[in-house]
Formats: C-alpha cells, structure tokens, sequence
C-alpha cells in the first residue's frame, strides 16, 4: 500500500493489490495475507464476497497483463 493512505496500488481503491502489504484494515497480521491472495487459509468471507473479490483481482490482473504487453509492443518497436 503505497503511502499509506489505503487507497491501494495506483489509487484504485482498499482490496484492489495481492495481500502482500501491512493493510492495517485487512484481515491478516503483519505482511502479507498468505499466498498473495489475501485468505491466508482463513475463512472471513462469504462465497459471494470471496467470488466478486476474486473477479476483481481477475480483473486488475487483466488490466496490469494490458499493460505489459502494449509496453513491451513500444519498447520493440524502437
């Protein structure tokens, strides 16, 4: 969570990154929430809320794998 201010990665929003930060609000302990996705084997959330959580992360996960093509699209076309 960069800054701090819970906004998550690039300003999108709390829940919005992998489970890998201290989120003061989430629910894990310390760094990271268990194998990156924010479970940590423990069971807090609904199968509705896991499944729309998980849509999300597809999501931004779709979005971030954009990106990183059409970068490497502009570096070979240099």
């Amino acid at each position: 969570m960069p800054r701090l201010d819970r906004t998550g990665p690039m300003g999108q929003g709390p829940r919005t990154g992998r489970g890998m930060g201290n989120c003061p609000g989430g629910m894990g302990f310390g760094w990271g929430r268990g194998f990156g996705r924010g479970f940590g084997g423990r069971n807090f959330l609904t199968k509705k809320e896991e499944s729309e959580l998980l849509k999300d992360e597809k999501d931004a996960l779709e979005e971030e794998l954009k990106a990183i093509k059409e970068r490497i699209s502009e570096l070979d076309a240099k």
